[in-house]
């Protein structure tokens, strides 16, 4: 085990992660090629082990306990990867898609899928153009919009896919108000279904669930 793979290592455990040997691999030549590209575009502000660990990871490993084995997912506005590549890595049985509307990050993820060997399949575009063609059990996004944004982009779209999980901070009840006040909540349910600290940040972490309300739904 290399030095750098050996800190990834203690560092998770640290936090009570455990990955397989080959996991953790792929996680570290993932951390890798991500802080690569990101010497030349815009992909990630946390180009720390610590801070890759505390809010990539963690945030990922979180999700991936929520998703059922199977399920298609796509990541909106995955930027450099993040939730969709680790999801990847994590749940191999999950088929993964990301979507990436900067041609730049796009082609650099695209880059990374194929030098990590992924099945993940990367788009170019937005995911309303996505949607109005293909169809998916889970979409899940981090720091993409606030809610009513993603509401908005998404609300034409829901017969495409079943239901939304947003990783969150401490604004999210702020950002549902603002959702609830232009109407965008009404047909649909929305449920905090995780919550959690990340290490060297004060406030909390949530997952949120939104999906057609049962008299929606059909």
């Amino acid at each position: 085990m290399t030095t750098e793979i050996s800190s990834l290592a203690t560092l998770l455990a640290s936090h009570g992660i455990e990955l397989p040997a080959d996991q953790l691999g792929l996680l570290d030549r993932y951390r890798i090629l991500l802080w690569q590209w990101n010497s030349q575009l815009n992909l990630t502000r946390h180009t720390t082990l610590e801070k890759f660990v505390t809010r990539d990871v963690i945030d990922s490993v979180e999700l991936a306990t929520l998703l059922k084995a199977g399920e298609r997912i796509l990541d909106v506005g995955t930027g450099g990867g993040v939730p969709g590549l680790i999801l990847s890595i994590l749940r191999s049985d999950l088929s993964v898609c990301v979507c990436e509307s900067t041609q730049k990050k796009a082609k650099a993820v695209q880059a990374m899928v194929e030098e990590l060997q992924l099945p993940v399949q990367v788009f170019a575009c937005r995911a309303e153009k996505i949607l109005e063609e293909q169809t998916f059990h889970t979409l899940v996004a981090r720091a993409v919009a606030p809610v009513a944004k993603i509401l908005g982009w998404l609300e034409p779209h829901w017969p495409s896919f079943s239901r939304l999980l947003l990783i969150k901070g401490q604004r999210w009840v702020e950002e549902r108000g603002e959702a609830r006040h232009r109407g965008l909540l009404k047909p649909l349910e929305l449920r905090r279904i995780a919550s959690y600290r990340t290490p060297g940040n004060d406030s909390e972490s949530v997952i949120l669930s939104i999906e057609p309300s049962v008299a929606n739904k059909g």
